[in-house]
């Protein structure tokens, strides 16, 4: 017979969404249980943000040399150890490790359960020999990569993101399929680690962001040697001698690439199966388990959070979705997820953030919108620090309220935050403009734009007339 354990909170996966709930509502009181059947931390830590951004801190350390001839300082070409970089990869995951462990959840007042969790009834799981009858449970188990059906892939090895930080050489040429945020990213990386590169994608790069600022990360990448076909289709793909071969169509026409490497960077999907949901009377479909906007299942005694839910797939959302969880199954409050001032990053070098509306669908919902930018070169730190590539694109209502914002340049992610707030709590361009901006930094290029707004207002006939007028009084 199963040993029954009773719960405040049951919570299934520990990735970064069942993480965050675990801790807090275990701190605020709560029995809470929390379920893993794979690495503690999930995707994020193990196969996601932290290993991708190490390898990419790699690649930008060896881009240095050509980075730095361009302000008279030269280094020799560099000597990539590639198994080392390997290791700073996993290094940087035992670094972080320990705040996602066991150990530390324990030490919190978690009952870590270890293993397959499955719904058996609409309040109760098992896992192994234990059942946990819990007044409310959490589904937080993430999303896998996608497979696309590629003829002939069963008949090739590939990677993954869940396999691909584990290789000791780098491939000689290496096949991405996929040109998303991951595949953008690992591609850059692998490329500026020694790899020759192609990247194959049926639309075009990075669809969801911007195509003005697109256009300019998409020259940069060309310019360091990735080969991009976009509107691409993958036919096929079989084995070679020395690695694999694609088979893509476009064009009308079909060509094939040899490579040494395949990577699939086609997307990601919620990790849904073998969870007895439908024993839980829980709805889910392809886009993940179907939630309102509080994060209630339809077992109203479960909620979902993270990539599960299918929509923002990411760790900042996930992070989000742990205090919307927080407030309505133990305080019983009706908080709602934040869906107008959600920012997404595309860590490539230069960066690319977004947040808000992007231009087309402002259009459609406001009419007259007003676009500001305000390019980087333009931008006084962006020249000292020879990174002048990019622009602040701003879209904002004729009367200055920003509905969106775009940004590419260094340190993109980090330029993006002040408009987050604005649309979040409804700052206005006004105050943006008036913000006093230190100097010179990359951030100064956000008053810049949106002191734009007001340039046709100020610089008008009507305003010279004004000043004369005034100048006549003394």
């Amino acid at each position: 017979m199963a040993n029954e354990i009773k719960a405040d909170i049951c919570v299934l996966g520990a990735g970064p969404a069942g993480l965050s709930i675990a801790a807090g509502a275990s701190q605020l009181g709560a029995q809470t249980v929390l379920i893993e059947r794979g690495r503690m931390g999930g995707d994020c830590l193990n196969y996601g943000c932290v290993p991708s951004k190490s390898l990419l801190a790699a690649a930008k350390a060896a881009h240095v040399p050509a980075h730095a001839g361009l302000m008279g300082v030269h280094y020799a070409a560099p000597e990539i150890d590639f198994a080392a970089v390997r290791d700073h990869v996993q290094g940087v995951i035992s670094a972080i490790a320990p705040q996602d462990s066991v150990e530390r959840y324990e030490g919190l007042g978690v009952t870590v359960l270890r293993g397959s969790a499955r719904f058996i009834n609409p309040r109760e799981v098992e896992v192994g020999d234990e059942r946990v009858r819990a007044r409310r449970f959490v589904v937080a188990t993430g999303s896998t990569p996608m497979i696309p059906p590629i003829p002939g892939l069963e008949s090739v090895p590939y990677l993954t993101n869940e396999t691909v930080f584990d290789l000791s050489d780098c491939p000689g040429h290496l096949i991405v399929v996929g040109g998303g945020p991951i595949g953008c990213e690992l591609g850059q990386a692998f490329a500026r680690l020694g790899a020759r590169v192609s990247i194959v994608e049926m639309a075009s790069i990075l669809p969801r962001d911007d195509p003005e600022l697109v256009d300019i990360l998409r020259a940069r990448l060309r310019a360091e040697g990735l080969r991009l076909y976009e509107g691409a289709k993958v036919a096929s793909v079989a084995p070679t001698g020395g690695g694999v071969a694609v088979a893509i169509e476009r064009d009308g026409g079909q060509e094939t690439l040899e490579g040494t490497a395949l990577l699939l960077a086609a997307g990601r999907k919620p990790a849904v199966g073998d969870l007895g949901l439908e024993a839980a009377g829980i709805a889910y479909g392809a886009g993940g388990v179907k939630v309102d906007r509080r994060l209630r299942t339809s077992n109203k005694r479960v909620f979902a959070a993270g990539d599960v839910c299918g929509g923002y797939q990411s760790t900042h959302m996930a992070g989000h979705h742990a205090g919307v969880v927080i407030k309505n199954a133990l305080f019983r409050l009706p908080a709602a997820v934040e869906s107008r001032a959600v920012p997404w990053v595309t860590y490539c070098d230069p960066e690319l953030a977004h947040v808000g509306l992007d231009e087309d669908t402002a259009r459609q919902r406001e009419g007259a919108i007003r676009i500001l930018r305000w390019p980087f070169h333009e931008n006084d730190r962006a020249q000292a620090e020879r990174r002048p590539e990019g622009l602040v694109k701003v879209i904002a209502t004729a009367r200055g309220r920003v509905l969106g914002a775009s940004v590419l340049g260094a340190q993109a992610g980090e330029v993006i935050q002040p408009w987050i707030l604005a649309i979040a709590n409804k700052i206005p361009l006004s105050a943006m403009a008036q913000m006093i901006a230190p100097y010179p930094t990359f951030g100064e290029a956000n008053q810049r734009a949106a002191a734009g707004y007001f340039v046709e207002k100020l610089f008008n006939p009507r305003t010279k007339w004004l000043v004369r007028l005034l100048s006549r009084l003394g």
